[in-house]
């Protein structure tokens, strides 16, 4: 504890470090203040309905991502989600379409034009999910809240708010990321789902409490349980497979360069978090699409309690995690970079043999990855069937919720950390410097 109190005093004590942390909770601040400001035109005292349908499936994991602002019909109601759409989009292209490639390899140029074109991209998305958003607002069930006075400019000052509201959120995100602390996409998506976590304990206490004696006890069980999966977690993000790295030896005039031993990191989920919301895409896709003429059909494929789902959905997930690994590694590129630097592993020719031994060590790592990677995908389903817990409660026990805050907590951790021993302090780990992410994907 004394020493827990020493690194705050530590932290607080560096002036950067100090205005950084200021500025980003000031700028989640303003974020979570407008959360709660209604589009005009709904009558905020009507929207019991709307936060009832909003609950399960993709509409459940959109509000959970933005704090509960989709369910509030707030001027943020889609949050920064249509940004992190256009980026994944652009990712991919940048991958799969070779001009794209070469612009990003441009350098700070490429990087500055792949990221104009996003900003272009969101609004387009944006404009589109705010025109899907009002027919979901205009549905059976859902139009009690509107006000049929404004019934005229709502459409028209909809879209536009909506779309304004999200450009504002990414350009907050931007500063976050330029003036304060860590990532700051990643960190307006923790800070929206953290904000779901005192009602869903509320709420599993008051159900506990009805219990009598032994829900209390049940209750501590499942923080007991909760604890633990965060651990596994830290061990699943943090986990990578050391490649031994040799660099051959140079002498230029009296100096010699190169013969130092070094390791090639790969991560064993790669993948990160993408895998988990490819296959809740798909999945409710695929429901909606067979919902449209058996509703059972429908509910069975969002019901994440339901035996078959957790089948289908850990084999989608399996499938993606393979599929975006391959997208976004390319061991042939790293042998290249490799040869150019005079290094090898040991016992390997350099050039296509070292690919190959890459390649093939990856594809080993990635079949256990992808399988915890599906079992953190379908642990809230398990907790909720169980232990009967409430449903808000049981998604933070697991699937992309969980995964994006320890990712995000470990990689703002990494940074203080860093900016600590840059002036001679002890890290946060008593045992030795934290190992944080290697890298931090795009937008997520």
């Amino acid at each position: 504890m004394k020493k827990f109190i020493t690194t705050l005093k530590n932290i607080w004590s560096i002036e950067e470090l100090r205005s950084k942390i200021v500025f980003t909770l000031g700028l989640l601040f303003i974020y979570r203040l407008g959360s709660f400001i209604v589009l005009p035109g709904i009558d905020p005292n009507q929207l019991a309905n709307l936060s009832n349908n909003s609950k399960g499936g993709m509409l459940g994991l959109l509000d959970a991502f933005v704090g509960g602002a989709f369910s509030k019909a707030s001027i943020f109601a889609l949050g920064i989600m249509p940004y992190i759409s256009a980026s994944i989009f652009m990712q991919l292209m940048t991958i799969l379409v070779p001009q794209m490639a070469k612009v990003q390899k441009e350098g700070e140029s490429g990087r500055k034009k792949i990221n104009q074109w996003t900003r272009y991209l969101t609004v387009a998305v944006t404009a589109f999910q705010a025109a899907a958003y009002i027919g979901y607002l205009k549905s059976p069930g859902n139009a009690e809240a509107l006000i049929p006075a404004y019934g005229s400019f709502f459409w028209i000052s909809t879209v536009v708010i909506l779309t304004v509201g999200t450009l504002f959120v990414m350009w907050l995100g931007e500063k976050i990321t330029d003036k304060g602390l860590g990532n700051g996409t990643s960190i307006i998506i923790m800070v929206g789902i953290l904000a779901r976590l005192p009602q869903a304990i509320r709420e599993e206490f008051n159900s506990r409490i009805t219990m009598g004696a032994g829900g209390l006890l049940l209750l501590l069980i499942e923080f007991v349980f909760l604890i633990a999966i965060i651990m596994g977690l830290i061990m699943l993000v943090q986990g990578t497979r050391k490649v031994p790295v040799n660099y051959a030896k140079q002498i230029v005039g009296n100096r010699q360069f190169g013969g130092a031993r070094n390791f090639l990191p790969l991560k064993v989920n790669a993948a990160g978090v993408m895998p988990i919301i490819f296959a809740q895409a798909i999945l409710f896709f695929i429901g909606f699409i067979v919902g449209l003429g058996n509703s059972s059909s429908k509910a069975f494929l969002s019901d994440h309690t339901n035996v078959w789902y957790m089948i289908i959905y850990s084999v989608a997930v399996i499938a993606f995690t393979f599929l975006y690994t391959a997208l976004i590694f390319n061991p042939k590129q790293m042998a290249d970079e490799l040869k150019r630097n005079n290094g090898f592993i040991p016992g390997v020719k350099p050039g296509q043999p070292t690919a190959d031994y890459i390649g093939t060590i990856m594809d080993r790592i990635t079949l256990p990855g992808a399988i915890l990677l599906a079992l953190v995908g379908i642990l809230p389903g398990l907790f909720q069937l169980v232990f009967k817990m409430q449903l808000n409660f049981s998604t933070f026990f697991g699937g992309t919720s969980l995964l994006i805050m320890v990712g995000v907590v470990l990689d703002t951790l990494q940074q203080i950390e860093t900016q600590l021993l840059m002036r001679q302090y002890d890290g946060l780990m008593s045992s030795g410097r934290m190992q944080g992410r290697q890298a931090v994907p795009s937008g997520m």
